[in-house]
């Protein structure tokens, strides 16, 4: 410590040299090795150090670089700032190869933001154009950030899925849609096999294209904007620039179709020529034939609302009109008294399924947004009863829980920063934390309850089983995304670089003694923030480990050490959870995302027998994506946490067969994170061969993993 003190006076003492400006401004994008080894870029592809030491150039979009802003003059002596660092972030030294660690956490910390890494369609101006026609990783991967303005056409023309009938694009709803987001009954008649219409598109750029078959249904028209993002089995180059501009622009016209169609279908005869008389008059009647024969024609403008919903979430990036089309079909189902209906009929399951989806788009446009829900999430006036799975009968139950418990959480991590700024109310909030735990834990063992199957089956049930089987791991992928949320902050609260970055609280006055964290007690006793969190203790990386089957754990004692700030943390000894417990469960929950994602079922059509899947097919209606950026911002901190556990390892003597067990384990662990986030950037790069959106949140994750792992390829 004195040699430390020495070390800050002679450092506040001595004359400080002049830096002379660059003579060429640093370039705003670096290669990786030169970030990782803090060497001057050119910027060139190769540059010039990797040509001179012969090893691999490669790029990825860094949000570093530019004009710098200038830091305001601060009034206090340059001692008194040394002290006041020091104070907020002496926790523990970051080892060598974490000098880069703020940079990869710019990265981490996105992750976990709300919206996180979609792409914004509506809104060009977000995308910085230097990333335009940015190809990640080393340039051999498929996946390319597409251009929002139109491209030239490519020399083979584009196929774009459109169908030619109702009952064709009903078929391929089952195909591809029904399995993730079943807001129709189950089939009513034998699968068909899959004829997407196959001539190519004119590469024409005029806002309408040309379509040979017009749906008549709203709803019919919104499933033709999901299904004309799926890559069509014809197209040779289906990510092309060309492909994926046809695709957004059909897309978009069967979206804008299908919302002009609602609200023609919405309009009162009389509002035009005597309003007066309007509301009093009978409802227009809609006198087209229904597009499912078990669900009534007057829900499929609601139902079209919640495809919509997803629609401007996964490809447009629109958080606000996801929430408005929500919103919409919310307001259409109160209308209809959906939310109190008993009866027993025909419809009785299309009636249940679109009220209770209606109920869960509502509840994820609140999730997604960490907006307050716009309804009541138990309110008692909600008595229409739960759809059924003949194969699952508690399957929509658990979903249903599931939102809740996940709206549940979202809620609490606003309450509790707020509780945190204030420093007041904290001891309500450990209550909480408790209470959410419990319940999450509660319908994760009914999710995890295998169910009864049926003893006959059928087409209907046999296609329905896998729909239930979807469903049953979807709530719990939503389930172990609430267990983040509610231990993200007492898991990585003791990681300095979070405490710097995720604390917007009055730093302690440089004033305030210093007196060691065991001698002091009560939140009296404190007066800064967040900052002074609890000293980071190394524990036992087994401590860390899940079981699973590439992995095995073991009963390995090491010392411990621990790295004691000058404050104590206000507020430590109430939280119910240790960091070490609430950093478990926040692993654990995020490789049965990553896991659950990957055993997502992927859409099998019926295909002609010449015909053969090239490629794989995305999977669809992902609006649960956020679950994904959770599930890796919480493996890159762990993955932090166990690298510098490793670091700080003191050198223990190797056991009894002649190799360093703890570090072994540490490594393991380390390898099952890079295997998790290996799952979730396969998962999100699945959706994103039809979601435009979700590009940015596999670029993002993509980006991070390339920081942390610079070796491995994706």
């Amino acid at each position: 410590m004195a040699d430390t003190l020495d070390y800050n006076a002679l450092a506040s003492t001595a004359p400080r040299s002049v830096r002379k400006k660059f003579a060429k401004p640093p370039v705003k994008v670096a290669c990786l090795p030169c970030r990782a080894s803090r060497t001057r870029c050119g910027g060139q592809m190769p540059c010039a150090n990797c040509v001179s030491k012969d090893r691999e150039c490669s790029y990825l979009p860094s949000k570093r670089g530019g004009p710098r802003k200038k830091k305001e003059k601060s009034s206090l002596s340059p001692e008194h700032e040394s002290k006041q660092d020091d104070a907020l972030y002496n926790t523990i030294p970051s080892p060598p190869e974490f000098e880069e660690a703020p940079g990869m956490f710019n990265q981490i910390d996105e992750l976990s933001l709300p919206g996180a890494g979609l792409r914004h369609l509506d809104f060009q101006s977000d995308v910085p154009s230097v990333f335009q026609n940015f190809f990640t990783g080393d340039g051999n991967q498929p996946h390319m950030q597409v251009p929002l303005i139109s491209p030239p056409v490519n020399s083979t023309q584009p196929f774009v899925r459109t169908y030619g009938s109702e009952p064709e694009i009903l078929n391929a709803y089952y195909d591809f849609i029904h399995n993730y987001f079943p807001i129709l009954p189950p089939r009513a008649s034998p699968p068909c096999r899959d004829r997407p219409l196959n001539c190519p598109v004119p590469g024409s750029t005029t806002s309408e294209p040309m379509m040979m078959y017009r749906p008549r249904s709203p709803l019919s028209l919104a499933l033709s904007a999901i299904l004309a993002l799926i890559p069509h089995p014809s197209d040779l180059e289906p990510s092309s620039a060309a492909s994926v501009h046809q695709r957004r622009t059909y897309a978009h016209t069967f979206a804008q179709l299908a919302n002009s169609t609602i609200e023609a279908e919405c309009d009162l005869d009389l509002s035009s020529t005597d309003p007066g008389q309007a509301l009093s008059a009978a409802r227009p009647f809609v006198g087209r034939e229904r597009f499912h024969s078990q669900a009534p024609v007057d829900y499929e403008s609601l139902l079209a609302l919640l495809v919509l919903s997803v629609y401007e979430y996964s490809q447009r990036g629109n958080l606000l009109k996801m929430r408005y089309r929500a919103g919409q079909a919310l307001a259409i189902a109160l209308d209809k008294s959906l939310h109190a209906q008993m009866g027993n009929d025909e419809f009785s399951e299309a009636r249940r399924r679109a009220w209770w989806m209606t109920y869960y788009c509502v509840i994820q446009g609140s999730i997604v947004s960490t907006t307050m829900p716009a309804i009541i999430i138990n309110d008692p006036q909600f008595t229409t009863p739960y759809p059924t799975f003949s194969s699952d009968t508690e399957g929509w139950a658990i979903l249903i829980q599931a939102q809740q418990v996940l709206v549940s959480a979202t809620q609490f991590i606003g309450d509790l920063n707020k509780c945190i700024s204030s420093q007041s109310g904290m001891y309500y909030m450990f209550e909480r934390m408790q209470q959410l735990d419990a319940w999450t834990h509660s319908v994760i063992a009914q999710a995890e309850l295998l169910p009864l199957l049926p003893q006959r089956s059928d087409f209907g049930d046999h296609n329905e089983s896998i729909t239930a089987q979807s469903i049953r791991a979807i709530s719990r992928i939503k389930l172990s995304s609430a267990q983040i949320k509610t231990h993200r902050f007492r898991a990585f609260s003791d990681i300095p670089i979070f405490i710097k970055r995720h604390c917007d609280l009055t730093a302690a006055s440089p004033n305030t003694p210093t007196t060691p964290a065991s001698a002091k007690s009560g939140i009296h006793n404190v007066s800064c923030s967040c900052s002074n969190l609890t000293s980071f203790e190394r524990a036992s990386s087994t401590e860390y480990m899940t079981p699973s089957d590439s992995s095995t754990s073991s009963d390995i004692q090491t010392g411990t050490q621990s790295y004691t700030s000058q404050y104590a943390y206000p507020f430590a000894s109430g939280f119910p959870y240790s960091t070490q417990q609430s950093a478990k469960i926040c692993l654990q929950a995020a490789l049965v995302i990553s896991r659950l994602f990957h055993s997502l079922p992927t859409p099998q059509p019926l295909l002609d027998p010449q015909q053969q899947q090239r490629r794989p097919l995305p999977r669809s209606m992902p609006s649960f994506a956020c679950c994904l950026m959770q599930s890796s911002y919480a493996m890159f901190m762990i993955y932090y946490k166990a690298r510098v556990t490793k670091q700080l390892a003191p050198d223990t003597p190797d056991d009894e067969h002649g190799g360093d067990s703890g570090g072994d384990s540490t490594d393991q662990l380390i390898e099952e994170l890079r295997q998790g986030l290996e799952r979730i950037i396969a998962a999100v790069s699945n959706y994103s061969l039809a979601f435009e959106a979700l590009d940015g949140m596999r670029d993002e994750i993509e980006g991070a993993y390339k920081t942390a792992f610079p070796l491995a390829s994706v």
